[in-house]
């Protein structure tokens, strides 16, 4: 087991860092927000815009993946980056969170996931040995374990079963990575601690999860329709039971307030759909806070949507231009509020880095969370 993470950087009195990882296709700098890609593409931007964006890291989703176009078709075209012509690194999703959120076309046993297929009802099973096969063949520089996200709320039984069940499943993905991986191996597997919001169970769930030993380790099972207040409780408890010296990966949050909350209990990565949906949805993040551009408060303001902000659309177009592309339905209106909202959470993940480097990390939460003072605008 390699160690693919270097910390620069700490902050004086918190537990902030700033580091990297070190990938076959590159350097992540970290913290780092992760776009997502479910299925090999972040939706309405190209390789080459997510680049000049600043993007260093895509994620990407084993399940969808494997339903559509399927392994073998992405290995012909010599594997997931060649595939999706994008040559930075990729970290890819095992699944396990559709094993939550497909509920309705899946089967849990000891073994693995009976899916059946969203697209064209046809059945599948999917192991922990499986996993790992198609993410190997994918050439991604991240694998994750799969792993059973539990739901909330559920009962204290379920959660300790399922966190059980994902231990279990962690131990045959070490055990199918290293079978199938040659020393030294330039991909690296992370294991993902889960437990519902019970702290005994975080604790089990994290001390095993060492034991077995990964490359880096995820927090799982939040951001699932807890409230932030129990989320932060479970995240203050959890982040400190892990290495120090390998990254920590908060699945599924995307929020800025939440992510500067995150950052100082000392996590290093970030993966949420929210910038890209809303975007597509009409919302947007500014410097001071989330703008509705499809609100007809819009139509007749002729000034850039984010002042503060240099990216290709705030330079180029208005809020008036913008509220008008959403409300006649033109594409054009995706792609260019998509285009903002990824280059709004590389700007902020750029400045808590600063932060970080300079020592200046409650200076700057401060500073931010003045200007964001409004949810919708």
């Amino acid at each position: 087991m390699k160690n693919c993470f270097e910390v620069l950087k700490r902050c004086k009195n918190k537990n902030a860092r700033a580091g990297r990882i070190v990938t076959a296709h590159g350097i992540v700098n970290t913290p780092v927000f992760i776009p997502v890609g479910t299925q090999g593409t972040v939706k309405t931007l190209s390789p080459k815009e997510l680049e000049e964006a600043g993007v260093e890291i895509v994620l990407s989703n084993t399940y969808y993946l494997f339903l559509r176009p399927g392994v073998e078709i992405i290995e012909k075209a010599g594997g997931l980056h060649k595939f999706m012509g994008w040559d930075r690194p990729i970290i890819t999703d095992s699944g396990g969170y559709q094993v939550f959120s497909l509920a309705d076309l899946r089967k849990i046993t000891q073994e693995g996931v009976e899916f059946q297929s969203h697209i064209d009802g046809a059945r599948h099973f999917l192991s922990p040995e499986k996993i790992i096969e198609i993410q190997v063949s994918l050439g991604s520089d991240i694998i994750m374990c799969f792993d059973e996200c539990t739901p909330y709320p559920c009962e204290r039984d379920y959660a300790q079963q399922s966190m059980e069940l994902t231990l279990e499943w962690a131990r045959r993905c070490r055990k199918e990575f290293d079978e199938r991986t040659s020393s030294p191996n330039p991909q690296c597997l992370f294991g993902i601690v889960q437990g519902g919001m019970h702290k005994d169970l975080r604790k089990r769930s994290a001390e095993e999860t060492m034991g077995i030993g990964f490359e880096g380790y995820a927090i799982g099972g939040l951001s699932v329709g807890e409230s932030q207040d129990l989320r932060n409780e479970v995240l203050e408890f959890t982040t400190p039971l892990l290495p120090e010296n390998r990254p920590r990966y908060l699945m599924g949050v995307g929020q800025p307030r939440e992510i500067w909350e995150a950052v100082e209990k000392g996590i290093d990565m970030f993966d949420c759909a929210m910038p890209t949906r809303n975007a597509r949805n009409g919302q947007v993040l500014t410097s001071t806070g989330k703008v509705v551009i499809k609100n007809a408060q819009y139509k007749d303001d002729f000034g850039p949507l984010d002042p503060e902000c240099q990216c290709y659309t705030c330079r180029h177009f208005s809020r008036a231009y913008l509220c008008h592309l959403f409300r006649a339905g033109e594409i054009l209106a995706l792609r260019l509020n998509t285009l903002h909202n990824i280059h709004y959470m590389v700007k902020l993940f750029e400045q808590i880095r600063q932060a970080i480097e300079e020592d200046r990390y409650d200076q700057a939460k401060r500073e931010f969370l003045r200007k964001w003072h409004n949810e919708s605008s």
